[in-house]
């Protein structure tokens, strides 16, 4: 990215001046080599979204972001429920995808012995790659209750615990979701697929907690050096997908009856108080429901190959956050509290210490925000800060954002010496496609550690604890 006309606000934050159709400015956090990493068409695409009507204060970019459909992914954007709108690609197509992260009080060593057999039972447990089916059967009926219930549905069902529904963002459950905004063939997508992992960057993963940077914080989450953690990196699946492409049409006819000018079609958008716009957004939360119910899915089947190996193991959950969400909050703007409605598209809510929204075993030390790496590095946890309120609407990144597209990936890399290379430096990979495992070569994505130190130094986030992987099941 041309750096030489932003306004350079700190060593982390760049200013992109209002222009042209911008009703607010835009806002990067990023160092300067993140920055100049990134592809010129994300400032465009943040330029873009500051044009569109009801933007509050400025239109965001997260230091993983690059270029999306609509926005970019890690852009941030705060809308006025009166005059603002809401877009599908503001969103994103895999709705709600997001990471949750389970303890295990395991040893490391305690682990390896069984490494290889427990990477082969999740593996076999856990269906993954694309089009993947599990074996849960829904009658439409049963899939409407997902949608509606979320992780509730899921615990209610025996697929998870009550406890595990405070540590989840809403309590496991998006409020005013809406089935019948949902397609009939959304729905048919997704009627096989509860309880699968999925494909893409989605992933299951044993990790160690390598490193630790804030004592404090970390004995409050849980976390002591060389113990394991496992990461379920997933979403909504095939209905999320086709909701957003059900509703990037309908949004498009919209603009043009409301009169919206749209600088790129994939900003698509409608206003909030519309009705194409409650439905999106009844349809959204359903879909969000959706994925918070198949990470709970998962969850309960990773704790049963778990306990298999080590009978005296929990795996409590140590929280489930959300990303590609539009979510209803209260913020300050101007010293005055207001609600809006902030679209995260490949970010991280990240509320800090003393948020009421938060359950109360966590609320003095911030929202735990769960930063999934790529295959072969590093993960990481982050708790919400104090200033991130002001900063972004307490957002944060989501992951290292990838640097090269799926298609130059496997022109670039392939996938079984890509794998057999992760093995000798002990990572088991349990892969559902070699091609899909090219696609996510750790060498397609930005340094992740330097995203994460990017985003603890603007004051986005504080980072808590460091994870490597062990065993990984990729889709």
């Amino acid at each position: 990215m041309d750096t030489t006309d932003l306004i350079k606000v700190s060593e982390y934050e760049w200013q992109i001046p209002k222009t042209g159709s911008m009703r607010v400015p835009g806002v990067i956090y990023a160092d300067e080599t993140l920055l100049k990493e990134m592809d010129e068409k994300v400032r465009f695409q943040i330029g873009n979204v500051a044009s569109l009507p009801g933007i509050v204060k400025a239109s965001y970019a997260m230091p993983d972001a690059h270029w999306g459909y609509g926005f970019p992914i890690g852009g941030v954007a705060a809308f006025d429920p009166h005059n603002g709108v809401v877009s599908a690609g503001g969103v994103g197509f895999d709705i709600s995808c997001g990471v949750r992260t389970l303890l295990t009080e395991i040893h490391r060593d305690e682990f390896l012995p069984h490494k290889e057999k427990i990477a082969d039972a999740l593996f076999r447990v856990i269906p993954a790659g694309v089009g993947s089916h599990g074996k849960i059967r829904l009658t439409p009926e049963e899939l409407d209750r997902v949608l509606e219930g979320g992780a509730e549905w899921a615990v209610k069902m025996g697929f998870g615990r009550k406890e595990d529904l405070e540590r989840i963002e809403s309590y496991g459950r998006a409020k005013n979701a809406d089935p019948s905004a949902v397609s009939s063939h959304a729905k048919e997508r997704q009627k096989n697929e509860m309880g699968t992992l999925g494909s893409g960057n989605h992933y299951l993963e044993v990790q160690e907690i390598r490193e630790i940077y804030d004592e404090k914080i970390a004995a409050a989450f849980g976390l002591r050096l060389h113990e394991l953690v496992v990461s379920i990196h997933c979403g909504s699946r095939g209905l999320g997908h086709q909701v957003a492409t059900d509703y990037s049409k309908i949004m498009l006819k919209a603009a043009e009856t409301y009169g919206i000018f749209l600088p790129d079609r994939e900003l698509a958008c409608a206003p909030l108080s519309s009705p194409e716009g409650k439905s999106y957004l009844g349809a959204m939360r359903a879909a969000i429901n959706c994925a918070l119910a198949n990470r709970e899915i998962l969850s309960h089947l990773t704790r049963e190959v778990f306990l298999d190996f080590f009978p005296k193991a929990s795996l409590p959950l140590l929280y489930d956050v959300s990303h590609n969400t539009c979510l209803e909050e209260k913020h300050s703007v101007d010293g005055e509290m207001k609600h809006l409605f902030i679209h995260r598209k490949g970010a991280t809510r990240a509320f800090g210490p003393g948020h009421p929204d938060l359950p109360e075993s966590l609320r003095a030390f911030g929202q735990p925000v769960l930063i999934g790496g790529t295959m072969g590095t590093s993960s990481y946890i982050l708790a919400g800060s104090a200033e991130t309120e002001r900063r972004a609407f307490s957002s944060a990144c989501h992951g290292a954002g990838r640097q090269m597209s799926r298609t130059q990936a496997t022109k670039q890399f392939q996938g079984r010496p890509l794998a057999h290379s992760l093995e000798e430096r002990g990572i088991s990979i349990r892969c559902g496609s070699f091609r899909g495992l090219a696609e996510e070569a750790p060498e397609a994505y930005k340094d992740v550690s330097a995203v994460v130190q990017a985003t603890h130094n603007a004051g986005l986030a504080i980072r808590v604890a460091k994870l490597v992987p062990l065993a990984c099941v990729k889709g």
